[in-house]
């Protein structure tokens, strides 16, 4: 008996149905009174590549925050891109993208790039705090346009 009060409600099994580099693809099951659940990772998305201190500044932000930008991130790795997704203006093609997510007072930006095809770069994530309207700070786009070089740098195997 399950520990919701009976038969196979609330019970998950997991079981491993391929291999993808150095992480299984998992099969997640869910027996409930509405059928089967399933979900697959997918063995074709792109892998995430987090360039100059991304990863940790995304870390730090609220959790809703990460949450939103995370779900734009794994669009991107799929080959979709999120609604609120723009192209970031200043940059040559519609390869850098930015989401913007407001939370309380703050603005938070995560810009990432789907230029090269081997993987997904982000570029860069930070807390916006600028006093001219919504224009990216300048030491900001600076930074992105140093860390857009270097996944240049790393897609063509430099």
């Amino acid at each position: 008996m399950g520990r919701f009060g009976g038969g196979r409600i609330g019970r998950w099994s997991r079981r491993v149905v391929a291999t993808s580099g150095a992480r299984p693809v998992t099969a997640v099951r869910s027996h409930a009174n509405i059928g089967i659940y399933s979900q697959l990772m997918r063995v074709d998305e792109k892998p995430l590549i987090w360039l100059g201190s991304s990863r940790k500044d995304l870390l730090a932000m609220p959790r809703a925050v990460r949450r939103e930008f995370g779900f734009a991130l794994h669009l991107a790795q799929i080959g979709t891109k999120h609604p609120g997704a723009k192209v970031l203006r200043g940059f040559r093609s519609a390869g850098v993208l930015e989401v913007v997510e407001n939370f309380a007072t703050d603005t938070y930006r995560a810009v990432y790039t789907v230029r090269f095809s081997r993987a997904v770069y982000v570029l860069h994530c930070f807390k916006k705090k600028s006093a001219k309207g919504i224009e990216t700070p300048r030491p900001d786009v600076e930074l992105i346009h140093k860390r857009l070089d270097d996944a240049r740098r790393l897609s063509e195997g430099d």
